[in-house]
């Protein structure tokens, strides 16, 4: 498998991938399981984010990141109606986020929301010429003038501490053009983790408790990477070279999408991620019904409360 792969090329698995988000795309948008924003229900929403993976650098030699370190890097476009990758680009390890996407602009009114990555004053005013609504973390050392506070609800939302308007100011901001731009700074209080977030957006007609839910969406790509690395083996890899890499990766992905249109289609309770490929992984080697599977085989070991007492086998022998 490892010297297939080498020869055959990763195009292959790539474009099945493509081919089958295609061909499923209305069953799957119309099961899919992300939580839905009231205010933006019916809006495009991308989360674009990326995932290192460590590598040998010995044996992957074309994947070279550090001086004794190799890796590489999966950038990812998520669709949330899908909830599932839409564009998918590896590269080395060392590429930086922002130049990870060969396209980054998105038709207009789509939603981008991304890390501290791709904080850039470039893209930034890209998106804003394009009509695409960004959500983003504002770097520390980010330099703006504040223009005006908005008023804060009273009676909800509590968990928004600030919501104002403000004006980047510094040399690289004015350079790009995002100077001539207004935008808006939303602080947030992370209760779970007990600090603050500051969000920062080009939309000024949402609710911050809206911006502050859509940013919290990016928990869903960082499901999906560590699906991706605990259930699907994309941290071992068969084969050593680039196309093979490239070509299991693209495999994990192909079984990632088939897997969650049986578990959104077939079975009629919800599982986790991690259970259900464990049920499906078990199951292969038998001749067993999708249905069976998804819906039939009990959850584990049943248990009884109290303990009955055995058989008087002795006595039975006797009646029969």
């Amino acid at each position: 498998m490892s010297d297939g792969n080498k020869k055959r090329s990763y195009k292959v698995f790539e474009s099945l991938y493509y081919k089958l988000l295609r061909h499923y795309r209305g069953v799957l948008k119309a099961k899919h399981q992300s939580t839905v924003i009231d205010e933006v229900s019916n809006r495009t929403i991308k989360i674009v984010d990326s995932t290192t993976i460590s590598l040998c650098l010995s044996l992957f030699n074309w994947a070279k990141f550090r001086t004794a370190k190799g890796g590489l890097k999966i950038h990812t476009c998520w669709d949330d109606s899908l909830a599932l990758p839409d564009l998918v680009n590896i590269t080395e390890a060392r590429t930086h986020d922002v130049k990870g996407h060969p396209s980054r602009i998105y038709p207009k009114g789509t939603i981008v929301i991304e890390d501290k990555g791709y904080f850039d004053f470039s893209l930034m005013a890209a998106r804003c010429s394009a009509d695409n609504y960004f959500v983003t973390r504002i770097k520390d050392n980010t330099v703006f003038e504040s223009l005006q506070e908005r008023d804060l609800p009273t009676s909800e939302d509590q968990h928004i501490l600030l919501d104002e308007e403000i004006m980047l100011t510094s040399p690289k901001a004015t350079e790009s053009g995002m100077g001539n731009y207004a935008l808006r700074r939303v602080v947030v209080y992370d209760e779970q983790h007990d600090k603050t977030i500051e969000v920062l957006t080009n939309n000024f007609e949402w609710k911050a408790a809206t911006i502050a839910a859509l940013y919290k969406k990016r928990w869903d790509i960082e499901l999906f990477f560590k699906a991706m690395k605990q259930n699907l083996q994309i941290k071992t890899f068969l084969g050593t070279s680039e196309n093979a890499v490239r070509s299991q990766i693209f495999i994990a992905l192909i079984c990632y999408l088939l897997l969650e249109l049986l578990r959104r289609n077939t079975c009629k309770s919800k599982y986790a991620f991690s259970n259900f490929v464990e049920r499906i992984r078990i199951c292969l080697a038998y001749y067993l019904s999708l249905d069976y599977v998804c819906n039939h085989i009990s959850q584990g070991a049943k248990t009884i409360s109290e303990p009955t007492k055995p058989p008087d086998l002795f006595s039975r022998q006797l009646t029969l």
